[in-house]
């Protein structure tokens, strides 16, 4: 096919990059000069035609006029021989007979820039001018005054007419130069079309009912991702710790974050999955029918299906759920227009579409069967491995306690600057839980976080100067922190039985002292 690139030869380029200019010329400012002359003669050059076009629309209605008075004037040529008729009589009923009504007597208003000096006079002022000239020319006693009148008249017609063939010429000759070279303005949409398929009517799905939002009193701590992180158990961080918070999102309810969070097919997708691998023909008519089953959430959701039924021994269901996925998704990245085509070619037999697709379709499946049989392995040669550590705070001494110092939520002074910001880094329940003040319920959020997240906030704790802790918090869930503590605690039961072994001893001694004196 051979393309014709002349078109491209009208482009009017003001700014050409290949341009050469004289040595002693800049030129950016040849270039910029150039532009203003290009885009001054564009100008003009519209200017113009739209002043010929106006004064086209003017001559018109005055040709209608004079051929109205010469119309009147041949109509009452057997008048105008009477001896007794007055010339100037006569020619006022003529004019009277070519005057229209009131509204058209106005001539239309010229377009913006047009003719702005003078204003444009009436036609019934034109056609008096015209016959004032017409009677000057004719003298002050003509020997056949009509003759002479009708002549004159006819003549101011045909310069009319000249000059009307001279306006269109040159319009012509404008017109053309401005359609030679392609600009901004004569780009425009050819023709738009657009279809849009109904769907068949479907059961409206059950609305979830929605429960009230929580307002956050910091909703920017919401958005930091400091602390959200995966350790090494799979347990997530962060607003995990939140435990009163209705979502991460104040916009969301808990529902919708949930939804975000747990992904499963629908009862469309569910419905979808059932139908067998290699029925292409029911397929094809369940998408036509149903647009939505194709959205990312629910390949998503299908792929997850068939990693469960995977795990749960279920490998027919598990490959029926991953070739439903991948065919949705195929559909998706095709386009509606593509849906037809692709189920067209990978029903084809030894079509290369058909192996391509039940080669991914496999390929997807084996990685899924693999990594379900190493966690089974895992699980079984390990079972407490999916046990969570975590991090809990407790007072190394036990005749002391551990203080909560909440920073002021205005402070003043740099280091309470700095311990406010740190505080309002923490999750909304942490929060809630340091201001209440009980440690309990600041180990009931710890206890929610992975045991990486719960270090940091214990160090973050100790440099907003927040709590009384000593470095190397006991871990009370582990066997280690266990055994730690219980030594601590007897330790310290041990030296408080001996001071007081010793108090008793002293007490003792001097009671012995006092009886010698006596003695």
């Amino acid at each position: 096919m051979v393309v014709n690139y002349s078109k491209w030869d009208a482009l009017e380029l003001s700014d050409d990059s290949d341009i050469e200019v004289h040595p002693n010329v800049d030129k950016r400012s040849f270039i910029r000069a150039k532009q203003n002359q290009i885009h001054q003669q564009r100008f003009e050059r519209r200017h113009q035609i739209e002043t010929l076009k106006y004064e086209r629309i003017i001559n018109d209605g005055l040709l209608q006029r004079i051929d109205k008075l010469l119309a009147s004037l041949r109509e009452h040529a057997q008048q105008a021989s009477a001896p007794s008729q007055n010339p100037d009589e006569f020619m006022m009923h003529a004019l009277m007979d070519c005057a229209g009504d009131g509204d058209e007597d106005v001539p239309p208003k010229p377009p913006q820039g047009v003719h702005t000096q003078t204003e444009q006079p009436r036609y019934s002022v034109m056609m008096a001018s015209l016959v004032d000239q017409v009677k000057k020319d004719a003298g002050d006693q003509p020997q056949d005054w009509f003759e002479s009148y009708l002549k004159g008249v006819e003549g101011h017609k045909s310069k009319v007419e000249g000059l009307q063939s001279e306006l269109r010429q040159k319009l012509a000759e404008l017109e053309k130069e401005e359609g030679k070279k392609i600009t901004s303005d004569s780009i425009h949409e050819g023709f738009s079309v657009s279809s849009v398929s109904k769907e068949k009517d479907k059961p409206k799905a059950v609305e979830k009912p929605k429960s009230e939002t929580v307002e956050v009193l910091n909703p920017g701590a919401l958005k930091k991702d400091s602390l959200k992180r995966l350790d090494s158990a799979g347990q997530s961080s962060g607003a995990e710790a939140d435990v009163e918070d209705e979502a991460r999102d104040p916009s969301k309810t808990r529902e919708e974050d949930d939804d975000e969070e747990h992904i499963e097919p629908s009862e469309l997708g569910k419905a979808f999955a059932k139908i067998k691998m290699g029925d292409y023909k029911k397929c094809l008519q369940f998408i036509s029918e149903n647009h939505d089953v194709v959205k990312e959430r629910e390949t998503d959701g299908l792929l997850v299906e068939g990693f469960n039924a995977q795990m749960d021994g279920k490998p027919e269901y598990a490959k029926n759920c991953v070739h439903q996925a991948l065919l949705l998704q195929y559909c998706r990245s095709l386009g509606r227009d593509g849906v037809g085509l692709f189920f067209k070619r990978i029903t084809t037999p030894g079509h290369q579409a058909q192996k391509v697709f039940l080669d991914d379709v496999n390929d997807t499946y084996n990685r899924i069967r693999a990594r379900t049989t190493e966690i089974a392995k895992d699980r079984a040669s390990n079972p407490k491995a999916t046990e969570t550590e975590q991090i809990q705070l407790h007072a190394v001494d036990p005749g002391t306690s551990i203080h909560i110092n909440i920073p002021s939520a205005s402070p003043t002074e740099e280091v309470e600057i700095k311990a406010r910001e740190i505080f309002e880094t923490f999750p909304p329940g942490l929060q809630r839980a340091l201001e209440s003040g009980k440690l309990d319920k600041v180990n009931e959020v710890l206890g929610k976080m992975s045991v990486e997240e719960a270090e940091e906030v214990v160090e973050k704790l100790g440099e907003g100067g927040m709590l009384s802790v000593e470095e190397g918090v006991i871990d009370g869930t582990t066997e280690e922190g266990r055994e730690k503590l219980k030594g601590l605690e007897e330790k310290a039961r041990a030296e408080k039985l001996a001071e007081e072994v010793a108090v008793a001893q002293n007490g003792a001694l001097g009671e012995v002292e006092v009886a010698d004196v006596d003695d």
